[in-house]
């Protein structure tokens, strides 16, 4: 049910300028037809040698802002300077409770409220990493190998740990605005949100996505983890065994996959080549509502576009080797992104993490609406493209056998 935007805005005001109870809030996407100065802002309180200070980290497309200011005027005008922003969700955590804002298109707001089942403690140490969702010393990072007995992160997994940081910040963010949204359902203690990874090997961001819903988000979680690798189940029990996670593992195909339970989420992180569709496949198939699928290679439709010609006039993108492979990695994406559009999901397509530490950086987020882009002319361009280049995407077959 909706209210009015102002009279929401204030309550959140209010629990963000309670020091004693935020844990933090956080304030993402924007409002129709607007763009905020910022893409995301974070605000939580730290304690630092002056005193409590309003810590808030904004980020933009390139890099985090940081900036203290003291629990008084200077705090609340900079609450206030960002509540004028036109952000499209705000998340408040405090200590007893858990606060959803989304503002619809017509600029009221949908507020979801949660109870805590307990009572969260506050973590004000300045000294922390600046803006991690996950800190290095989390004993999830020293289990998977990423950080040392003391937990500080190993020199040769920096690049690891900010990709695991962009991801969860892309998960965050989509799980609040699927909820909010009503597209993605409220867990409870005795339904958990179901989360099944796809050919998860051993399961780095399953266990670290799991940490971060279940420790720092508060959600109740199971996760499933899928992989045909028997080696992959075995090694993954034993680690959630140690971590004491409640996780399924099931060494299967994916297209054989059977998680037992509808999934909430499914993701699918660098599977190989068609491994991502035969994912996709199934996400359609089960009616996932979110899914988060960051691709790893694209062979197939790189060598189909070998054995075609190229059409006219076209062929400077795929005369050089290594142009017709980044060519590849775009339409197969492109062409993935369209058909979940046909099946009734809204696509973004999106990078997750810098090239510099990885050049498997596209990340797929489709959320499930039921509404399929209407009229024809999706479908007919899909279908002119595919006939043009002399290429069968793996997704489109699947969906074709469904």
């Amino acid at each position: 049910m909706s209210e009015p935007l102002l009279r929401a805005l204030s309550r959140v005001r209010a629990s963000v300028l309670d020091d004693q109870t935020l844990v933090r809030a956080v304030a993402s996407g924007r409002q129709r037809g607007t763009q905020p100065r910022w893409r995301r802002v974070e605000l939580r309180y730290v304690d630092l040698r002056a005193g409590r200070h309003l810590q808030v980290t904004a980020y933009d497309d390139a890099q985090a802002h940081t900036s203290n200011h003291p629990v008084d005027d200077e705090a609340r005008h900079a609450l206030d300077d960002l509540l004028d922003l036109p952000f499209g969700n705000w998340h408040v955590e405090t200590t007893t409770e858990t606060r959803q804002l989304r503002v619809t298109k017509k600029g009221e707001a949908v507020v979801h409220v949660q109870a805590r089942a307990a009572e969260q403690e506050v973590d004000r140490d300045h000294d922390r990493d600046k803006g991690r969702l996950l800190p290095a010393a989390d004993p999830v990072f020293r289990a998977l190998g990423l950080s040392d007995h003391e937990g500080r992160m190993k020199p040769s997994r920096q690049g690891k740990y900010r990709q695991v940081e962009e991801f969860l910040r892309i998960l965050d963010a989509s799980i609040g605005d699927a909820m909010a949204k009503g597209h993605l359902r409220t867990p409870t203690a005795d339904a958990p949100l179901q989360v099944v990874d796809l050919g998860c090997g051993n399961a780095y961001l399953t266990f670290v996505t799991e940490r971060f819903l279940s420790h720092v988000r508060g959600l109740a979680v199971h996760l499933t983890g899928i992989d045909q690798r028997e080696q992959s189940r075995t090694h993954n029990e034993k680690l959630a065994s140690e971590l004491g996670v409640d996780a399924t593992f099931v060494a299967s195909a994916i297209g054989d996959a059977d998680p037992g339970v509808r999934p909430d989420v499914v993701l699918a992180l660098h599977a190989c080549d068609t491994a991502t569709d035969d994912a996709l496949a199934r996400a359609v198939e089960w009616e996932t509502p979110l899914v988060l699928a960051a691709p790893c290679c694209h062979h197939d439709i790189a060598a189909q576009l070998r054995r075609q010609p190229t059409p006219e006039p076209y062929a400077m993108l795929t005369r050089h080797g290594i142009l017709r492979e980044r060519f590849a990695d775009t339409l197969t994406d492109g062409l993935r992104a369209s058909l979940l559009r046909l099946e009734g999901y809204r696509v973004d397509v999106m990078q997750f993490v810098g090239s510099q530490h990885t050049p498997r950086n596209t990340l797929l987020r489709g959320v499930r609406t039921g509404r399929p882009v209407s009229g024809g002319s999706a479908r007919r361009e899909y279908d002119e493209l595919v006939t043009a280049w002399g290429v069968r995407p793996r997704l489109g077959e699947l969906l074709e056998r469904a």
